[in-house]
């Protein structure tokens, strides 16, 4: 069996956030491949889901995203299930909008759901990065990662989980290489070779 979580904050407040990324792969996650309703279990939501040939859980902390790991631990030790088997889909800064990286284990990059999990889980997770680019100065970073997708990148970022929920299947069963290159053949055919990352400055939207 495996974990697979997706990191965001709870609410509709944030729910378009670009930090809410990986509640967004989840939820397309679950929407294709038929998955049974999300209920409140492990300090978030979770729901049972078949990927080719692998049962998941799929989990969306409800915790925020500072005490993410909390839900993780609780659900990994629940279902007894390996930190290798943990899957973790979150925003990535350092990485360009549209783009998809996966990895095992490494540093955190300063992303605070991240390091909840290490802390609480250790660190031999695999993470599933969404590249949702940097606004290149970092006194914005805060701003940028809690204001919503604008209308311009929208589309990218329903091609982009949709295309992590068609390839899941290779994911839950420990593909990354190809599950990677899918989803990027995925994103290139539909022309997504060069986003540009939009830089908000100001305030969070409420």
């Amino acid at each position: 069996m495996r974990l697979i979580v997706g990191l965001g904050n709870p609410g509709p407040r944030y729910a378009r956030n670009r930090h809410n990324i990986g509640f967004l792969a989840i939820d397309e996650i679950a929407r294709v491949h038929r998955a049974s309703p999300f209920r409140r279990r492990f300090q978030g939501e979770a729901a049972e889901v078949v990927l080719g040939t692998e049962r998941a859980i799929l989990l969306k902390p409800q915790t925020f995203m500072n005490e993410s790991g909390r839900a993780v631990s609780e659900a990994q030790r629940f279902y007894k299930i390996a930190l290798a088997d943990v899957i973790v889909l979150h925003d990535e800064l350092d990485l360009a909008p549209a783009k998809l990286r996966v990895k095992q284990g490494g540093g955190n990059a300063g992303h605070n759901g991240l390091r909840s999990i290490t802390a609480q889980c250790g660190n031999d997770y695999r993470r599933v990065r969404l590249g949702i680019g940097h606004p290149g100065d970092k006194a914005q970073v805060h701003a940028y990662v809690l204001n919503d997708f604008g209308k311009a990148e929208e589309p990218w970022v329903e091609d982009l989980c949709r295309a992590v929920a068609d390839h899941a299947p290779l994911l839950a069963a420990g593909e990354d290489a190809s599950f990677q290159n899918k989803v990027h053949l995925a994103m290139a055919g539909r022309g997504w070779d060069d986003v540009k990352p939009v830089a908000r400055g100001g305030p969070p939207k409420n």
